[in-house]
């Protein structure tokens, strides 16, 4: 689609793509949406992004990136049979984060009918210089259909200018002006003694009982601002508090997405070290975790221990993507409605088929909170033969939650397996018998 141009669209559910080509020096870039009326959201809640991926009426959900062979793509679901009908608008933007788009290739958003997977409308966007967001494109109605336009519209100031032109109240730092030295005040002239005056004699005054006035309203609280803030969890700051980036309540979504950068049909070697991957790459998300009351397990695909969400141990798997190929990667969740029952949570990845170890796998790790600024990490370079890595211990201090970067690779010993090896390194104590799934 050229800039400025339409095209219908079904009113379905869709899945609008972000995508550009990565790479060497290429600044990361985020897809989020605006749902307007007017031209403004009624509310912060109409801004769906990294910190607050799903709208209260479930018709724009943030669905997170995934690394491909020709780039990284951020995704959106948009189902426009649950738009709510004052919804006018649904505008979807692109930010950078760490540069400008004149240093991200290839950038472009695409529409795609999510469920038969047929392209509807695709915009690429070229020309980029300084800028650091882009309206993209937008979803309008137009007598009572839905219509896609190209918008292309770029702006210098960031994700948080763009936000606060929609009517978002963004919680950044602001820089008062200093104010200025008052003037001196102009020398008073001389003023004369004042004639003291006897007072005057004035009749008694009955006065009225005094009018009781009702309490004057009380201003209504105003609702917390958006924080636009990411955390990266590196070597030399591993660690950070849930409660300070507001992660407190809520299902707190931990993703895994990997790319593998090259495929291998057999194990061999490469630069000295071992390596073996296959197309049909079968990565297992994982979580041992151990509650106040003393019970501990693990949740898994294998065995199909893929736990609950609103009863013991208060985690879920929510599914096991055996080859990488769905956009999500592998997803958990933690019910934090109930994180005092936590002592502490290693999320941990085992390759279950299709490799021997994880050398040459990229591998990110991200933590949001439905409440809270998201948390990431990347995985270092695997150098040893390791089939099983843990990612992140979640460990309760009686006031809060800590999620500590792990990113450890564990060799296991011959005949040990790797969950065995998990369990020892971090010294959870189970038992443990074959399994499968």
């Amino acid at each position: 689609m050229p800039k400025g141009s339409n095209t219908p669209v079904p009113t379905t559910a869709l899945r609008v793509e972000l995508g550009w080509r990565g790479g060497p020096g290429v600044p990361d870039a985020d897809a989020s949406a605006l749902l307007l009326v007017g031209g403004k959201v009624r509310s912060d809640g109409d801004f769906v992004f990294y910190n607050q991926p799903l709208h209260a009426s479930g018709a724009v959900r943030h669905e997170g990136k995934r690394n491909t062979a020709g780039g990284v793509t951020d995704t959106l679901l948009v189902d426009l049979t649950r738009v709510e009908p004052a919804i006018e608008t649904v505008v979807v933007v692109a930010s950078a984060d760490g540069g400008t788009f004149g240093q991200v290739p290839g950038l472009y958003i695409e529409v795609r009918d999510a469920a038969r997977d047929g392209v509807v409308a695709r915009f690429d966007s070229a020309g980029a210089s300084v800028e650091t967001a882009f309206v993209l494109g937008e979803f309008y109605r137009r007598q009572g259909a839905w219509k896609f336009r190209a918008v292309g519209q770029g702006y210098g100031s960031g994700l948080e200018g763009l936000a606060t032109d929609y009517g978002i109240t963004v919680d950044e730092p602001q820089h008062a002006a200093r104010p200025a030295a008052p003037a001196p005040a102009p020398a008073a002239p001389p003023v004369a003694p004042p004639v003291t005056m006897p007072p005057p004699v004035a009749p008694p005054v009955t006065m009225p009982p005094p009018v009781t006035m009702p309490p004057p309203p009380q201003p209504a609280v105003p609702a917390a601002p958006v924080r636009l803030t990411k955390v990266t969890l590196t070597k030399a700051a591993p660690a950070v508090s849930l409660a300070k980036q507001g992660g407190t309540s809520g299902a707190m979504r931990v993703n895994l997405n990997w790319q593998v950068r090259k495929q291998f049909s057999g194990w061999g070697s490469k630069r000295g070290r071992a390596v073996a991957m296959h197309s049909d790459l079968d990565l297992d998300l994982c979580a041992l975790y151990e509650l106040t009351d003393g019970s501990k397990g693990v949740v898994q695909a294998l065995g199909n221990a893929f736990g609950s969400l609103h009863q013991p141990p208060y985690i879920h798997l929510d599914g096991d993507d055996r080859t990488g190929a769905v956009e999500t990667g592998e997803n958990l969740t933690v019910n934090l409605d109930h994180k005092q029952a936590f002592r502490r949570i290693l999320v941990f990845v085992t390759i279950y088929e299709g490799a021997r170890s994880f050398a040459d796998l990229h591998a990110t790790v991200t933590l949001q909170p439905q409440f809270g600024a998201a948390i990431d990490f990347s995985l270092d370079e695997c150098t040893v033969p390791s089939p099983v890595c843990a990612l992140a211990l979640i460990t309760n201090t009686g006031q809060d939650l800590v999620v500590q970067r792990e990113a450890r690779y564990l060799v296991p010993e011959r005949g040990v397996s790797p969950q065995r090896t998990v369990d020892h390194a971090y010294g959870w104590g189970m038992n443990w018998t074959p399994g499968r799934k």
